[in-house]
């Protein structure tokens, strides 16, 4: 938006009418969030994961420290509407959660006092939970991808304190409905974040490890099931976000270094992965971290980037520059969950805010 000068211009009849069309004429702009209703249940630390059918499951989380949910519910993007379902079998916040090429969606680890291995499965056909085999280690505040054949790559996560990650590794395999551990990763790491890239590779880049955030990345290979190295991030981080953009790299932003609440980064940066290396990028206009791992990729490529902040931003690719929305959440909402839904909007659920209690709100950003 801006605001230009006025001048005065002497045309024809024909001319002035077809400016002033023009003028009419609703302009292309970086969209706005809305509010959507309230959720069934405040939540924070929640999963929100879109569904085949384009629902979304919303699961687990907390209300307060020590509060958490078993309880899960579904968000009908057709009819802008939030319905019960069923029960996840223990309370969980911190968990991950992945959509399985059947259309069910594995849930694993989180807190549930200390880090849980329990594991279950949503089948979205009966609407239920079933447990399956546990994790090897339990694990909170680690990263779970779907590969392309199908298995998920848990790893890291905290196990005792959320501020010293793990090394391990694992694959669950549909199949099997188990658990296959794997080599571990180079670096300790909880609230890092993993990208599927598009040759089928996973990018696994920050986190914390032991009462440090660091700068180390590292390529998950499915052929070999092995970790290799890349160069590092220019600036370590943990609790920040990423989304693969459609030429293939990675848009890493925002996040804390090791002081948390009083090291909060606006600084964001791209992963090539043809050099296998990071590049600065424009800077976030605002600081803002306990991120969804995962932020939204718009139809028209550039990425939605929100919580964290009262406001959103978008960083537009062709301008390589990030734009702040007129609008956002109204108050910062700290480990909200962004889903890009299948018509082009992002739906915008729950978090906490300066009251440190979970809210029920939510949002919708229109493109």
């Amino acid at each position: 938006m801006f605001n230009a000068r006025r001048g005065f211009l002497i045309l024809p009849a024909i001319a002035f009418l077809t400016l002033t069309v023009l003028a009419d004429r609703p302009q292309a702009g970086p969209g706005q969030i809305v509010e959507a209703g309230r959720m069934l249940t405040p939540r924070s630390g929640h999963t929100a994961t879109l569904l085949q059918d384009g629902r979304v499951l919303i699961a687990g989380g907390m209300i307060h420290n020590h509060e958490f949910l078993d309880t899960a519910e579904l968000y009908d993007a057709a009819r802008r509407k939030f319905e019960p379902t069923g029960r996840m079998n223990i309370r969980r916040v911190g968990h991950v959660a992945a959509l399985l090429n059947d259309g069910r969606v594995l849930i694993a680890g989180g807190w549930t006092g200390g880090a849980t291995n329990e594991a279950e499965l949503y089948d979205p056909h009966i609407g239920k939970f079933t447990a399956v085999s546990p994790m090897n280690t339990g694990r909170a505040g680690a990263t779970a991808t779907t590969l392309r054949d199908g298995r998920v790559l848990i790893t890291g996560g905290g196990k005792e304190d959320d501020r010293v990650g793990q090394r391990s590794t694992e694959l669950f395999d549909p199949a099997t409905a188990k658990f296959i551990s794997l080599t571990d990763m180079a670096d300790a790491r909880t609230e890092h974040t993993a990208t599927l890239l598009a040759d089928g590779r996973v990018l696994i880049a920050g986190g914390m490890a032991d009462h440090h955030v660091v700068a180390t990345a590292e390529l998950f290979d499915p052929k070999t099931n092995s970790f290799t190295a890349v160069d590092r991030l220019h600036t370590a981080r943990y609790k920040h976000t990423a989304q693969l953009l459609g030429d293939g790299r990675v848009l890493i932003a925002g996040g804390a270094d090791d002081r948390d609440w009083k090291g909060t980064l606006a600084d964001a940066e791209l992963y090539d992965p043809a050099t296998r290396s990071f590049v600065p990028a424009a800077s976030m206009s605002e600081k803002r971290f306990k991120l969804a791992h995962e932020s939204a990729l718009l139809p028209d490529g550039n990425v939605l980037i929100v919580g964290g902040n009262a406001k959103a931003e978008i960083y537009n690719v062709k301008q390589r520059a990030f734009t702040l929305l007129p609008n956002g959440t109204g108050t910062p909402q700290w480990f909200m969950t962004e889903t890009a839904l299948k018509n082009g909007e992002v739906l915008l659920l729950g978090g906490y805010s300066t009251s440190m209690a979970a809210t029920d709100q939510t949002w919708i950003y229109r493109p």
